[in-house]
């Protein structure tokens, strides 16, 4: 099976990754999967659906191996009604995968081009912007600052792993806190640069692989 071209985004609660990925999937030959989305329009009816109930429902962990078939299921899903054109799109995914073992097992269908760390050196910014979202959500648990920061906390320690199993040559660090629309600059500078580096190096091989 070929592999899809991915664009990963990673960052913590309130960095912007979904705003970004969301507006990234709205471009021409993008398409934007947010593994939060996902989960909250899975059909409980299904096989790994009726897993994954078992265990939110029981507030344990959901496995990775689960968590992996569920996003698979969901991209299929897209394929065969043509919202994602694998021949064509780009793959923007942002919520997964957050473990170590979750990137290693979505690795057999993804083609990681560039990760995006949407990074943020201001906490006490994020913090803020993360009170505002709860307040204007009307999500007013999340606007508790002591959880804010575990969340943050939490982020942390799955992160790092995760952009060391990546490594710094495809990594680039965003820094969140700026505007969004000089954070999109940031991103979009680098997937140009990635697709005009594609073109020449096709063009240099020729249509028979040969230079």
């Amino acid at each position: 099976m070929k592999k899809y071209p991915t664009y990963l985004f990673f960052g913590a609660p309130g960095s912007g990754k979904g705003t970004q990925g969301a507006t990234l999937g709205r471009l021409p030959r993008f398409f934007h999967c947010a593994c939060g989305d996902v989960f909250r329009r899975m059909d409980t009816r299904t096989p790994v659906g009726l897993s994954f109930l078992e265990y939110s429902s029981r507030g344990r962990l959901v496995p990775d191996e689960v968590t992996v078939e569920l996003w698979k299921t969901s991209i299929e899903h897209a394929v065969e009604a043509q919202a994602f054109k694998p021949d064509l799109d780009d793959l923007i995914l942002d919520g997964i995968p957050r473990t170590v073992r979750q990137a290693e097992l979505i690795g057999a269908f993804i083609d990681v081009k560039r990760v995006f760390h949407l990074s943020c050196p201001d906490r006490e910014e994020v913090i803020s912007r993360l009170k505002k979202r709860a307040l204007k959500d009307n999500r007013l648990d999340d606007a508790n600052e002591e959880v804010i920061r575990r969340r943050l906390e939490t982020y942390d320690r799955e992160s790092k792993p995760l952009l060391e199993y990546y490594g710094r040559e495809i990594t680039v660090d965003v820094d969140a806190t700026k505007p969004p629309v000089i954070v999109l600059h940031t991103i979009l500078s680098h997937i140009i640069q990635d697709a005009r580096a594609a073109s020449s190096f096709s063009e240099l091989t020729g249509p028979h692989g040969a230079v």
